[in-house]
Order: C-alpha cells, then structure tokens, then sequence
C-alpha cells in the first residue's frame, strides 16, 4: 500500500517523487485524499494546528472519515502535541508513543556504538538513559564520544550530567546529581533501619506481589532536621537516580495549567523507572480536597498515581506543615510508612558534630563533643551545622586549626529555633505524635 506524507513546508508527496502540486495547503491535502483513486496510506505531520484553528478543517475531516469507509484509504495524523477535536473524537484512534524502553535504547545504542561493544556496557548505558527520547540519547552518545571516551563505566558520569541538562530544561522536574550515603545522616536510626529492610525488598521488586514492592515513604517534621538529607540518602542506598518535582513551578503556570502539568511529571517519571522520586514540601501543593478547584484534581490524581504507578518508582515526600496534609494522605496505604523527624537527641547531636566536622577535614579525635550538648538543647542539624561553618570559617581567618573552644563560642550566641518559634514546634510535635512512627526511637524515661 502507497504511504504519502503531508508536510506544510512541502505538500503532499511519495518518497523518491515530488510533491503534488497544490497541495499546499491543509485544505488541499484534504481534498488530494478525498479524490485519490485506490487504496493508500496518508500521513499529515503536525496536524493540530489546522484542526484547532479551523471549522472548515475539521468539518472537512469528517466528511474525509465517511468518504474513506470501506475505500483503503487510511489518514494517520502524528503530532507533538495531544489535541483532538471535540468533533472528531469518536471517530480518531489515539496512540501515545512514549520514550522507548529498555530493549528499544539497547537495540539502538547497538546501532549508533561501534561493533563489539559489550551487551553489559550496552545495558548500563540503556538504563543510565532511560526515559530520554532516541534523538536525546543520541545527543548524549555524541557529546561523549566528542570527549574522547569510551562507552563504558568511565562514561557514565558525562552521560548522567548530560541527561541532567536535558531533564531540567522541562523546568518542572530536576535530576539532582549530587548523592548522600546513609552514613552521612546523623542519628535516625528507626528510619535507617527500615530503609535498609525495604531496599532489599526493592531490588526484588520484580519476583514478589505488587502489595509488597515498596511503594514510598511520607517523612515529616520539623525544619532543619534532615529530611532532604533523608531522600537523597534512600536514592544512594537503593542506588537509583533522583529526580525531583518541583510544585512551584507547576503552579507558576508557565507550563500550562497545574494539573496538565503535575500529570505529565508524573508520567514521565513513570518512562524514567527505576527511580527515587521527590515531592519536596508536598503540602504546598497537594493540599486541598475541593473537588472544584485544581488542587483537588491534582490531590484526587496523586491518590490514585500512588496506587497505580510503575513498581519501579519509589516516591519520596517532604513535608514542614504537617498539619494542612489531608488525612487520605497520611493513612496506610497511600505510603509504606509516615516517619516524623524530631530535635535530635543529645547522642544524635554528637554524631552530627562529628560528621560535619569530618567531612570538612577536622580531626575530631582531640574533641570533647558531648561537652557541647550543655550549649545546643533543641538544636536542629542544619543549626549545627551552622555553628561547625562558624567556628571553621573563624579560625580560618585567624590563619590556625579550628578548637572545641571554636564551637562553644559560636554555640552560646545561636538562639535555636525550638525557643524562637516554640509554639509552632509544640505544635507539630502534638499532631504528629500519634499519626507518624518516630524516625529516632526515643530512650525510655524520655
């Protein structure tokens, strides 16, 4: 069967021939399809345009739909952008084509990489890109083969930062790179533990039941006591990519409305499993149950999402404002577990001191640490962490080595923001305390 192909900038035509003559025009290929003699196939590319903008083109598409019945004569239309009339839509069939999977991104990447390349370098490398479309993938394969590299486990980072780039100009979604392992994250340990538990059951995602893949975690509490630090530390451990959506910029409307927007992150996270995804203060945006308004959609959707995803996705959410999530949210089912991240203790302050310390260069071996927890009551990590930067950056002007005495002198001038917002702390600590499982069991007595 002959296939012709319809193009704006070049008519009606057959491969290897010219096109048409005036068939220029949407109108004109239509009437070329109503007059053709025999069967054939008629692919009009980026068709959306004349069937948004014109009554005549769509009123045209229906008498072509009669027309064509039991004549062979077959209109396929291909466009970037979903828009079926309202006219036309029990008489179109619509197919989404999504990025190509696995085996797809292999058999490609055979094609584009020299012969001989390992079928285990081709699967890495398959997997490290999923979610982007062909030509995407092949920008990257070029960027690095420019490099001078390789296709390999040297490539892979150059290939993570290019898919990064190509991620974050959606604008709505952000690949985040830089990584955290769970020895990194002070104290915790009831979380830690549990995490550790539902990686192994991850990795074995595709031999179990769909109930016992782990589905996601709602980790709440308040600010500055590592929560983010707490997702990027469970995409390290189940050493999966992390992407995060970010709910402002759905909401800005610079990418069509809310829920059009929320939707389509969500689906294309779905193209990119395995992955952690990241809600970051999810009650900023999934807030109200309105049925009438976009966030209720947008909630109603999410309820749902989160039943149906691809078990290949493990969702991570945030919260600060505990109290403006809706109760579907938070109950069993919707996440694997609700954990609230409380003030650390005292053995948690010392083990964040150290880890913060460490990781800048400081030898801690001559420090008294547990001395400073009579200056840091109520202290969050990121105030510790501040007060660490503090005493660092004070003796590094003084041009010598940082001391305990750094510490306590910086310690005794922070005013906490457990004293400086108290009533709002009381206040999450009372909601959350029989709705949430305890990220850090407390000692009896306490």
């Amino acid at each position: 069967m002959p296939v012709w192909t319809w193009s704006l900038t070049e008519g009606m035509r057959r491969d290897g021939e010219a096109a048409e003559s005036v068939t220029q025009t949407p109108r004109a290929a239509l009437d070329f399809i109503a007059s053709y003699q025999g069967p054939a196939i008629f692919h009009l590319k980026d068709f959306h345009d004349p069937m948004r903008e014109s009554a005549e083109i769509r009123r045209r598409l229906r008498d072509l739909h009669e027309s064509c019945l039991d004549q062979s004569k077959f209109v396929v239309i291909t466009s970037p952008v979903r828009f079926i009339p309202e006219e036309l839509e029990r008489s179109v069939m619509f197919l989404e084509l999504r990025p190509p999977d696995l085996v797809e991104l292999v058999e490609f990447l055979r094609d584009e990489t020299r012969p001989g390349t390992a079928e285990s370098v081709l699967h890495q490398v398959a997997v490290t890109l999923q979610g982007l479309t062909l030509e995407e993938v092949r920008y990257a394969l070029r960027r690095v083969l420019a490099t001078g590299r390789d296709l390999g486990p040297d490539s892979l980072p150059v290939l993570l930062e290019e898919k990064r780039l190509l991620i974050n100009r959606t604008g709505v979604i952000e690949f985040v790179s830089e990584g955290t392992i769970i020895g990194e994250v002070g104290g915790l340990e009831g979380m830690k533990k549990w995490l550790l538990e539902r990686r192994k059951l991850f990795q074995m995602r595709d031999n179990l039941t769909e109930e016992i893949v782990p589905k996601g975690v709602l980790i709440m509490g308040i600010p500055g006591c590592g929560k983010s630090l707490c997702v990027k530390a469970i995409a390290s451990s189940f050493a999966l990519p992390l992407y995060r959506v970010d709910m402002i910029e759905i909401f800005s409307g610079r990418h069509g409305k809310p829920e059009g927007a929320f939707v389509a992150a969500c689906r294309m996270m779905e193209d990119m499993a395995p992955a952690v995804l990241w809600f970051d203060e999810i009650e900023m945006g999934i807030t109200s149950t309105e049925s009438g308004g976009e966030q209720g959609r947008i909630f109603a959707f999410f309820l749902t999402w989160m039943q149906e995803k691809a078990r290949g996705l493990f969702v991570a959410a945030t919260a600060n404002r505990i109290d403006l999530l809706p109760a579907e949210m938070i109950r069993k089912g919707r996440f694997d577990e609700v954990f609230f991240v409380d003030l650390p203790l005292d053995e948690e302050q010392i083990e964040i001191f150290r880890i913060h310390l460490n990781r800048r260069g400081v030898d801690t071996s001559g420090f008294n640490l547990a001395q400073l927890t009579q200056f840091t009551g109520g202290w969050t990590g990121a105030e510790i962490e501040q007060c660490v930067v503090s005493a660092l950056t004070k003796a590094r002007l003084e041009e010598r080595e940082p001391t305990e005495q750094d510490l306590i002198s910086v310690a005794v001038k922070i005013v906490p923001l457990s004293r400086t917002m108290k009533e709002q702390i009381n206040h999450i600590r009372s909601w959350a305390f029989e709705r949430a499982v305890r990220a850090s069991p407390r000692p009896q007595g306490r």
